[in-house]
């Protein structure tokens, strides 16, 4: 009965801050989110990331270790999509990184927290590092089809992950006005990704369901059974292999949407923003059944 209770708790929160941003959204669809997002890429996200790594009690090694299990996961995620893409006769560039990138930092990171404590954050940001700075080279070079090093030297995202591992290494202590600061940023970031999450679902327009849910599915199951592969390769155990495996669960990131809207023709924008939101409402079903599995079998 506790690993239901548990499972209630992890994901009650989650879902009811993502039907707030989609239920505001209904009651005023003119509701302006651009202070969200700027936020968010400017200020929250790279706050939440310094205070996971430097402030949950996260280990170097541990760090570099699932740093590493995940560069194997989206390598892994990588292969999966290109193929399906290819059999699909698709464009297996730029309609990638949907299925390649899993949205763990707006629903990863949160679910990881009320799963597995801080200590699940601190492993949770290893996953969800290497996700954004590949959403800033690699995402940009699919989506584009040129490589543009000037968007991952404009990231404020990763100067923050430079300073936090400098940190870590050297087991240098964040002064506490530091840790305090980004520990409000951080936890406001949450809520307002989560809130913006649902507010994007009412916006985000599915084209063509078939290929939307077919896509999905190939994010959905693949992403955890990669998970479950590298987890037996490697013999990982506890928690931290529990949030390697929720993270590779999670739907389609948003972020692909936001950047191929940048770089990348219409109709794919419009294929990938399906993708995200169909993704998105089957997780509903999909992601407690892999919170289960986490709590039970990587406690």
């Amino acid at each position: 009965m506790d690993i239901y209770l548990k499972l209630i708790d992890v994901i009650i929160p989650v879902f009811a801050l993502v039907g707030t941003g989609y239920y505001l959204s209904k009651k005023n669809s003119k509701l302006n989110t651009s202070f969200i997002s700027t936020f968010t890429v400017k200020i929250g996200a790279p706050a939440l990331s310094f205070y996971a790594i430097t402030s949950t009690g996260i280990s170097f090694d541990l760090f570099i270790s699932y740093f590493f299990y995940s560069l194997l996961a989206v390598g892994g995620f990588s292969i999966i999509g290109i193929i399906f893409l290819l059999i699909l006769k698709k464009d297996f560039i730029r309609e990638l990184p949907p299925l390649i990138y899993p949205n763990c930092g707006n629903m990863g990171l949160p679910i990881c927290l009320f799963a597995y404590g801080y200590a699940g954050l601190g492993v949770a940001s290893a996953f969800s590092s290497v996700v954004i700075l590949s959403h800033f080279t690699v995402g940009v070079f699919l989506a584009s089809k040129k490589f543009n090093l000037k968007v991952l030297l404009e990231s404020v995202s990763v100067y923050s992950l430079i300073i936090a591992l400098i940190l870590l290494y050297f087991e240098l202590e964040t002064p506490k006005f530091v840790e305090n600061t980004v520990f409000l940023l951080a936890h406001a970031t949450i809520a307002l990704v989560l809130i913006s999450l649902g507010v994007s679902l009412t916006r985000l327009k599915v084209f063509s369901l078939s290929n939307s849910v077919l896509l999905s599915f190939v994010r959905l199951i693949l992403g955890p059974i990669v998970a479950l592969l590298i987890i037996y390769f490697f013999d990982l155990r506890g928690y931290a292999a529990g949030i390697l495996l929720i993270q590779s669960s999670m739907p389609c990131a948003i972020l692909t949407y936001l950047i191929g809207s940048m770089y990348s023709p219409k109709k794919i924008v419009d294929n990938i923003a399906g993708t995200i939101v169909v993704s998105t409402m089957l997780s509903v079903f999909t992601i407690p059944i892999v919170i289960f599995v986490s709590l039970k079998y990587f406690a």
